[in-house]
Parts: structure tokens; sequence; C-alpha cells
């Protein structure tokens, strides 16, 4: 059986992790071949998340909690990459930890994981407010503008990779990058690996509030216009 890792970031998460963690626990207990682990990554919360997710490992033995100093979301999400592949995943699947999404979506991506290597959901009439919509309609005319790449939904939470592609991919986003996730998904399409979008439901946040406001998003994208720039002169360097 192969070895999943399913890698969540979590940052003030204490209203939503026990249920997150139990739910995608049952995915791990379902399909996980040995040594399977479900790791969700502290990111130097200030409230008590990982005191709950160090509690919670006495009931779900494949839980693996990890904490460290406070980096961002898409820094998070790439130390949990790296960590996976580290552990010589087989295959690596990236969610979050609000409970947007259904871990009853998971089990059709990991019946198509020997025919792609790379399945990503898009979020299909998601239901988290009207700026997230417009952020994510931007970001696919900024990545079309920059990259020249039609992509549905970037930086969907929700994405299974086999860990050599992965490897391959993430080796090409700058440390600490906020939109890892994007930038992962461009690495992807520009290297014309076999990657299927298969749309998923994407609730309100389940419980907390959320971290980012209109106000940082936007400081957040004029950085990655920014970034991405610098980011397309390197892959023209290199030939990419």
């Amino acid at each position: 059986m192969d070895k999943l890792y399913i890698v969540i970031p979590a940052y003030n998460e204490e209203m939503n992790i026990e249920a997150v963690a139990r739910e995608w626990h049952e995915v791990i207990e379902k399909v996980g071949g040995p040594g399977s682990k479900l790791v969700i990554i502290d990111d130097g919360s200030k409230d008590n998340t990982y005191q709950k997710l160090r509690e919670l490992q006495k009931d779900l033995p494949h839980l693996e909690p990890v904490t460290k100093a406070n980096s961002g979301h898409g820094a998070t999400v790439l130390y949990g990459y790296n960590y996976a592949i580290a552990n010589n995943a087989d295959y690596i699947f990236q969610t979050d930890s609000d409970g947007q999404t259904l871990p009853s979506e998971f089990y059709q991506f990991w019946d198509l994981r020997k025919r792609h290597s790379a399945i990503i959901g898009y979020r299909n009439h998601r239901q988290d407010g009207l700026s997230r919509i417009f952020v994510t309609k931007t970001l696919k005319l900024v990545l079309f503008l920059i990259f020249r790449q039609k992509i549905t939904d970037a930086n969907t939470p929700f994405r299974l990779m086999n860990r050599e592609v992965l490897e391959k991919c993430v080796q090409k986003i700058p440390k600490d990058f906020n939109l890892s996730n994007v930038m992962l998904t461009v690495n992807l399409v520009k290297m014309n690996e076999n990657i299927k979008f298969i749309p998923i439901t994407f609730r309100p946040r389940q419980g907390g509030v959320n971290s980012i406001n209109f106000k940082r998003i936007t400081g957040i994208g004029i950085q990655a216009v920014k970034d991405f720039r610098e980011i397309k002169k390197g892959l023209v360097r290199h030939g990419g």
C-alpha cells in the first residue's frame, strides 16, 4: 500500500482543529499504507492549537503534530511538502485547517493517483464570500498576463501529488514564498505534467476567525505580482 502524507497548515485554529484532525485522520486510516501520517503544522499559533493537537495525538495514532515559528500560510505549506518528501511519502495531499473542504471528496482523487502526476481541486460555487471569488479571478488574470498560462484555480488547498513530481516542483519555489501553491501549480503546468483538475465543494469557514482580511490580501497580491515577475525572469534564464 502507498505511503500517504496529508499536510495541513494551522494558525490559531483551536476552534476547528479537533474536528478537522479527526475527519482527515479517518482518511489516513482508510487508505494509507504503512508509515502514512496526518501532519498538522502549527505555524506559531497564539492560541492553544498545538496543545490541542498534542492531546489529540493520544487518540489518533497517525497524527503527527509539528510546531514552528510563524512564517505565513504559503511558507508553512512549503515546509509541509518538504517534510513529507524528507520522510519518503509516496503521495502528498494538502488541504487547510478551517474546515472548508470535505474529506469525503478526497477518495475520487486517490482513485486517480496512478493516472496523473497531480490532481488539483478547483473551487466550484465557492461559499466563502465575494471578496475571495474576486481574488481568485484576479489571480487567474495575473497568471495569464505574466506566465501566459490559463489556470482554473491555481491556489486551491486540495491537491494530491506524487513525491517525485512534487520534489521537482518545490525546488523551483523560493524559500518562504507566500503563494507557494500558486507557483506549484504554475510549475506543474509549465513542466507539462499530467494534471487533472476536479471541482470540489468549498464551504464557509467552519469556526474561528479568518486571519487574512481584504487589506492584507491586497498587500499580498501586490507583492505577488512583483515576485511572479522575478520568478519568470529566473525561469527564462534557466530555460523554464
